[in-house]
C-alpha cells in the first residue's frame, strides 16, 4: 500500500509494520463505521508515526467530518485540510474540497467556507455552478458572507476572463452563471451593499452572464441605491414588454424607479411614471402573442452614451417555476391589488409634500383627477377625500380648499363630508371669512339643504369644543415622510453624483473634478457615491496619488460628521492603495476598519498584495534602509505582511 510521510523516516522497529496495518485497519473501520471520534484519535497516531495516510483515507476523513452538524468538527476538518495544502496539497479532491465549503456554509461559517473556495480557487478549481448557487445561498444569508460571496465572485470572473481571453475550453466551467449571480446581488440589496453590488453587477455584463427577470428586479434596486436614475430609464424602455407576465417583478421595477423619481425631486416623472404603469400592464399582459412580449433584450449598464458602455442581455424565459431564489423586494410605493397597481399611502404623502413645497397643488389636482381617469385605477375612490382630509388635519386648509375647487372645477365635486370637515376646521380656526365662502360654495353644488342655520351653529359651537381627532393613516404617513425629508441628501447631490458617475465612466477626469468643486461650491454634501465614482475614475488611470487627496477629502468629511463610510468604500481604498503602493494609507484605513469593528477580508487584501508586491522589502528591515521616508515605508510594509499573515 502507497504511503505518504512527511516526517524523516526513523529506524525501523520490528514490530513497525504490524503497528502501521494495525493503525490503518483501524482508520480504515472507523471511517466506514462513521465513527468520527475515533477516526480523528486513529489518524493522528498514524500521522504523527507514519506521515499521512493514503488519499482515499485523508479525503474520506474530510468528507465524514464535513458531513458533521458540529461546528468543533467542522472547524478541525478546516484546519487539516488547511494543514495538508501547506504540507502535501496534491492529497487533497476537488469533490472534497467541495462537500466541505457546502457543510461550512450550511452551518453559517462563511469565513473558512470561503478560505475553501479560495484553495480551490488558487488550484484552478471551482465548484460546478449548481454547487456554487447552493454554498452562496447559506453564505449570502450573513451579511460578512454576502461581503465574502461578492469578493470571491469577482475572483471567479477574473478566472474566467483570464482563461477565455486565452481561448482556453474550460474557461465555460467556470463561468457564473445566472442564478449564481442573483444570489449575490440579491444578498448586497438586502445587506445595502450599494457600491458592491454596482461592481457584481458590471461583472455580469463582462462575463457576458444572461439576466432572467429576478435580475432585472434586483439591478433596478441597486440602481436605486446608488441614485442611477439614467440607467434605470434605459431599462425601463424594455421592462413593460420583458417583466408583464411576472407581475410581482414588474411591480418592484416601477417601486424602484418612482423612489429614484423622488430622490431626484422630479415630481412631474414621478406623476407621469404612476399614470403609464397599469396602461402598459394591460397593453401587454393582453397581448396574444405572448412570446413576441417576452424576446431578450440587451440592455446598457454604466450608461447607453458611453461607445465602451457595457451591456446585459436579459431573457425573462429563463426564469424558472422552482428557482431557489425568491425575490421579494420592498413594498414600499406601489401595492398590487385586486388587479390593480395601487399607490401606497407613503407613495402619496410624497406626491403631497413636494407638490404641497413647490406651491403646485393644482397639479395635485389634476394628478388626483388622472389617477381616477385611468382604465385600472391606482386608487379607490376615496383618494381625494383622503388627502384633503390629510390637509385639513395638517392645518393646510388653503391647500385642502384649493383642491376641493379643483374638483367642483373638474365636474367631479366631492361629498359631502369633505365639505364639512373643512367647514369644521374653519371654524375651529376663526376663520369665519373663508367658512362664508365655503358655505356659499356649498350652497352651489346643493349641499345647502344639509346646512340649516340651526345646523351650521351647532356644528361652530361643535368645532369649538371638540377635541382634535386621531390623525388618519395618509395624515401620520405624511407627517413622517416630512420629517424624513428633513434629514434626506439635497436632490442636487444625485444630479451631481450621476454626472460624476457618467465622467468617471468616459476618463474625463478634469470634467469630474469640475463637477466635483461645483458641488463644494454649492456646499452640497458628497455621499458615499460621490467618492466611489471618483474613486473609480482615478483609479481606471492608474491615478493614485491623487486618491490619497481624496482619501483626505473623505477624512475631512468625516471629522465633520457629514460622511459615514462604509466597509465597501474603506475596501475600495485599501485595494488602491495596495494596487499604487501606498503602504501608509494602507495601514491608516485599515485602522479606521478596526475602530469601528468591520470585518476585513484578509485574504483578498493577501492576495492583491502578492500579485503587485510579492517580495517587496521581503528581507530587508527598517535599520536597511538609506533614507527615513524609506525606512517608514519598510515598516509599514512590513506590518501590513504580518496583519495578513505573509511570512
Amino acid at each position: 500500500m502507497q504511503k505518504f510521510s512527511t516526517c524523516k523516516q526513523i529506524e525501523k522497529l520490528p514490530w513497525e509494520g504490524s503497528s502501521h496495518e494495525i493503525l490503518l485497519m483501524k482508520l480504515e473501520n472507523s471511517l466506514k463505521n462513521h465513527q468520527v471520534h475515533e477516526a480523528w484519535e486513529f489518524f493522528h497516531d498514524f500521522k504523527s508515526l507514519y506521515g499521512y495516510p493514503t488519499v482515499c483515507l485523508v479525503n474520506q476523513l474530510i468528507v465524514q467530518l464535513s458531513y458533521s452538524s458540529n461546528h468543533v468538527w467542522l472547524r478541525k476538518a478546516c484546519e487539516l485540510t488547511l494543514q495538508i495544502v501547506k504540507e502535501k496539497s496534491n492529497l487533497l479532491q476537488v469533490d472534497t474540497l467541495t462537500k466541505l465549503a457546502l457543510s461550512l456554509a450550511r452551518l453559517q461559517m462563511p469565513v473558512p467556507a470561503s478560505m475553501i473556495l479560495r484553495l480551490m480557487l488558487e488550484k484552478d478549481c471551482v465548484p460546478s455552478m449548481n454547487l456554487l448557487s447552493l454554498i452562496f445561498l447559506h453564505m449570502v444569508k450573513t451579511e460578512i458572507g454576502a461581503h465574502l460571496a461578492s469578493n470571491y465572485l469577482a475572483q471567479v470572473c477574473d478566472c474566467f476572463k483570464c482563461l477565455n481571453d486565452k481561448n482556453v475550453h474550460q474557461a465555460v466551467l467556470v463561468k457564473p452563471n445566472t442564478m449564481v449571480f442573483n444570489l449575490v446581488l440579491d444578498a448586497c440589496v438586502r445587506f445595502k451593499l450599494s457600491l458592491k453590488g454596482r461592481c457584481i453587477m458590471e461583472l455580469m455584463a463582462l462575463t457576458g452572464t444572461v439576466g432572467d427577470a429576478h435580475s432585472v428586479v434586483i439591478i433596478s434596486q441597486i440602481l436605486e441605491m446608488n441614485g442611477l436614475r439614467d440607467e434605470m430609464k434605459e431599462i425601463k424602455g424594455h421592462v413593460d414588454g420583458v417583466l408583464a407576465p411576472y407581475l410581482n417583478h414588474y411591480r418592484q421595477f416601477y417601486d424602484s424607479l418612482l423612489s429614484l423619481h423622488f430622490k431626484f425631486n422630479d415630481i412631474d416623472a414621478a406623476a407621469e411614471l404612476v399614470l403609464d404603469m397599469n396602461r402598459h400592464y394591460d397593453y401587454h399582459i393582453n397581448k396574444t402573442d405572448r412570446k413576441q412580449s417576452q424576446k431578450p433584450c440587451l440592455v446598457a449598464i454604466g450608461s447607453h452614451h458611453l461607445k465602451t458602455g457595457l451591456r446585459v442581455q436579459f431573457d425573462p424565459e429563463l426564469l424558472l417555476k422552482d428557482s431557489v431564489l425568491k425575490v421579494e423586494g420592498r413594498q414600499d410605493l406601489i401595492f398590487y391589488r385586486d388587479g390593480k397597481l395601487v399607490l401606497s399611502n407613503r407613495a402619496l404623502a410624497k406626491f403631497i409634500s413636494r407638490y404641497k413645497k413647490d406651491g403646485r397643488i393644482s397639479e395635485l389636482s389634476k394628478f388626483l383627477l388622472s389617477i381616477q381617469k385611468v382604465p385600472c385605477s391606482l386608487a379607490g375612490s376615496s383618494l381625494c377625500s383622503d388627502v384633503i382630509g390629510a390637509c385639513i388635519q395638517f392645518g393646510w386648509l388653503e391647500s385642502a380648499h384649493d383642491i376641493l375647487d379643483d374638483m367642483e372645477a373638474s365636474g367631479s365635486p366631492m361629498g359631502s363630508d369633505s365639505y364639512i370637515s373643512l367647514l369644521s376646521a374653519y371654524y375651529k380656526a376663526k376663520m369665519h371669512r373663508e367658512a362664508k365662502v365655503l358655505l356659499k360654495q356649498m350652497k352651489r353644488v346643493g349641499l345647502d339643504e344639509k346646512f340649516s342655520d340651526d345646523n351650521t351653529n351647532k356644528l361652530i359651537l361643535g368645532a369649538e369644543t371638540s377635541d382634535s381627532f386621531g390623525l388618519s393613516d395618509l395624515a401620520i404617513t405624511l407627517a413622517q415622510v416630512l420629517k424624513e425629508e428633513e434629514d434626506t441628501y439635497s436632490p442636487l447631490v444625485y444630479e451631481f453624483n450621476s454626472s460624476i458617475y457618467f465622467f468617471s465612466k468616459a476618463r474625463m477626469i478634469e470634467d469630474v473634478l469640475k463637477v466635483y468643486r461645483r458641488m463644494e461650491e454649492k456646499n452640497i454634501q458628497p455621499t458615499i457615491q460621490t467618492f466611489a465614482y471618483m474613486l473609480h475614475g482615478y483609479s481606471s488611470l492608474g491615478m493614485y496619488r491623487e486618491i490619497t487627496i481624496l482619501w483626505g477629502d473623505i477624512k475631512r468629511f468625516m471629522r465633520n460628521g457629514n460622511l459615514k463610510v462604509n466597509r465597501d468604500l474603506y475596501e475600495l481604498l485599501l485595494l488602491n492603495f495596495l494596487q499604487g503602493g501606498y503602504f501608509e494609507r494602507v495601514m491608516e484605513v485599515i485602522g479606521h476598519m478596526r475602530d469601528q469593528n468591520m470585518y476585513t477580508d484578509k485574504w483578498m487584501y493577501k492576495s492583491k498584495f502578492l500579485r503587485f508586491h510579492k517580495n517587496l522589502y521581503r528581507s530587508l528591515k527598517a535599520s536597511d534602509s538609506r533614507t527615513e521616508a524609506q525606512s517608514k515605508r519598510i515598516e509599514y510594509v512590513q506590518a501590513f505582511r504580518k496583519w495578513v499573515g505573509i511570512d
